[in-house]
C-alpha cells in the first residue's frame, strides 16, 4: 500500500491505496464520489473525465499513486461554478442528454474547451470534442449546447483557478499576464488563447540565437524514402521489430551523421537531449502522445560504438511520473555501403528495436498498430537524415511531429487496408 495526499473539490484527503488503483476507482469507491463515471476502462470515452491541476484528464487510466499531491476536482466540484451553471442550462435546454452517462464527462470537457477556444463553428467543436463519446445522443444537442454558451463571450468565461505543482505544491509560473502556462497534460490547458510551444534547446556547439533554417538544397528534392518494417517478435521479456530503409547518400557521411547523438536527437520526432553525451552514458526525454495519453518519458542510457562496423547500440530505460508508464528497451542500428542503378554509392539503415512497456501507455502494444508506428516513425526519420546530409543547416518540418499525429496516419493505414480487404472481389 502506498500513502498519498492529495486535494479533492478543495478538500484534503489522505489515503492508502495499492499502486494499481485507478484514480476513477479512488474516486468512486473511497470517496463516493460517483458522478464521475466508468465506462470503457481505456481513456478513449471520456465518461470518467476530470481535472488534474486545472487541466482536464482520464482518471480510468490514471493511477491514483501519480496524484500524490495533486489538486483534482470531480464533476461534483463544479456546483458553484458560473460557467459550469451555462453549460448545464444550455444541455438541459439543447436536449443534449439522454441517459446521462456521458454527461459528467462531456460537461467537463465541454467547459474545458470555452475557456480554452472562443468563436469556434459547430464542425470545429465536434472536434475539439471528438474524445468524449456518446451513445445516444447524435451530439447535435451537445453541440448546440456548447455553441450557445460559447456565444456568450467573454462574461460567460470564468477565470481559470491558479494551479498548483503537482509534486511541491507551488503556485505555477506566470507568463503573459495573469495566464497559467502548462507545458504537459492532456489538454492545451485551460487558457483560452493558444499556449506557446516551449523553446527548444539549441543544438550543442551552436550560438543560443540560430540563423533562420534554410530549405534543402534546390535539385534534391525527393520523394518520401521507403521503410521497410518485419513483424513484431516477443524475445523473453522484451517486443523486437526490425526496420530498414536506404538513404541516397555514403556511408561515410551517413555514419557521420548517425554517430553524432545529438544531431541524430535533432532527426527524431519527439526526442531532446539534457546535453551532450558524458562519455557513454546520454541522458533525455521522449515525448509521446498515443490517443488520450500524454506522456513524458525520463531517462539514462548507455551508447557502445562499433566504428569498424558502422554499428551503435543506444540502451536506456525511463519513466513517465503522471501516467506510470515505464519503459526500457535498445536500439541497434548499422550502416551498409549499397551501389544505386547509377552506380552511386548509398546506404543501406538497418535498425532493430528492442523494447519492453508496462503501465497505461502498454495497451497500445499490439502487434499490428506497433508495426505501422514504428514504420511512420521510421520514415520521419529517414526523411530528416535525408534533409540534413542534403543541407545541414535545413529545416526539418517532421522533427516536431507529434506521437499523436503519427498515431492517427497508423490508424488510417490500418484503416484504408481493413475496407481494401473488405472490399476485395472473393
Amino acid at each position: 500500500m502506498t500513502r498519498i495526499a492529495l486535494t479533492v473539490n478543495d478538500t484534503p484527503v489522505t489515503a492508502e491505496v495499492t499502486p494499481r488503483t485507478q484514480l476513477a476507482e479512488f474516486l468512486r469507491e473511497h470517496l463516493l464520489l460517483t458522478g464521475t463515471h466508468i465506462g470503457c476502462e481505456h481513456g478513449i470515452c471520456g465518461a470518467c473525465t476530470v481535472e488534474i491541476d486545472g487541466e482536464i484528464a482520464r482518471s480510468c487510466i490514471t493511477y491514483a499513486v501519480t496524484c500524490d499531491g495533486a489538486h483534482i476536482r470531480t464533476i461534483e466540484g463544479f456546483d458553484a461554478d458560473a460557467l459550469m451553471a451555462d453549460l448545464r442550462r444550455a444541455f438541459a435546454e439543447a436536449h443534449a442528454l439522454q441517459c446521462g452517462y456521458c454527461t459528467p464527462g462531456m460537461l467537463i470537457a465541454a467547459r474545458d474547451l470555452v475557456r480554452r477556444k472562443s468563436g469556434l463553428n459547430r464542425s470545429e467543436i465536434r472536434t475539439e470534442m471528438s474524445g468524449n463519446l456518446c451513445r445516444c445522443t447524435g451530439y447535435v444537442g451537445i453541440v448546440d449546447a456548447i455553441e450557445r454558451v460559447m456565444a456568450g463571450g467573454p462574461s460567460l468565461q470564468s477565470a481559470p483557478p491558479q494551479g498548483l505543482d503537482r509534486n511541491h505544491g507551488k503556485p505555477r509560473a506566470q507568463a503573459g499576464g495573469d495566464r497559467v502556462r502548462s507545458w504537459l497534460g492532456p489538454a492545451p490547458g485551460p487558457v483560452a488563447s493558444p499556449t506557446p510551444a516551449p523553446p527548444r534547446a539549441s543544438p550543442v556547439g551552436r550560438a543560443d540565437v540560430a540563423p533562420a533554417p534554410r530549405r534543402a538544397a534546390p535539385g534534391r528534392a525527393r520523394g518520401p524514402i521507403e521503410v521497410t518494417v518485419d513483424v513484431l517478435e516477443d524475445v523473453g521479456a522484451e517486443s523486437r521489430i526490425r526496420q530498414s530503409f536506404v538513404l541516397p547518400h555514403p556511408r561515410d557521411a551517413v555514419w557521420r551523421l548517425m554517430s553524432d547523438v545529438p544531431a541524430l536527437a535533432r532527426c527524431m520526432p519527439g526526442l531532446a537531449l539534457d546535453g551532450p553525451p558524458s562519455g557513454d552514458k546520454v541522458s533525455g526525454r521522449l515525448e509521446a502522445s498515443l490517443g488520450p495519453i500524454r506522456a513524458s518519458f525520463a531517462g539514462e542510457g548507455t551508447l557502445r560504438r562499433f566504428p569498424s562496423d558502422f554499428r551503435q547500440v543506444v540502451a536506456g530505460s525511463g519513466g513517465d511520473p503522471r501516467s506510470g508508464s515505464r519503459a526500457s528497451g535498445s536500439v541497434d542500428y548499422r550502416l551498409s555501403a549499397v551501389t544505386d542503378e547509377a552506380g552511386g554509392e548509398t546506404t543501406r539503415v538497418e535498425v532493430i528495436i528492442g523494447y519492453a512497456l508496462t503501465g497505461p501507455l502498454a495497451q497500445f502494444g499490439r502487434a499490428g498498430l506497433v508495426r505501422d508506428l514504428v514504420r511512420r516513425i521510421g520514415e520521419a526519420l529517414a526523411q530528416n537524415l535525408d534533409a540534413q546530409l542534403c543541407d545541414p543547416g535545413a529545416a526539418l518540418p517532421q522533427a516536431q511531429l507529434g506521437g499523436l499525429s503519427l498515431l492517427l496516419k497508423a490508424l488510417a493505414d490500418q484503416a484504408r487496408a481493413f475496407l481494401s480487404r473488405l472490399l476485395r472481389p472473393r
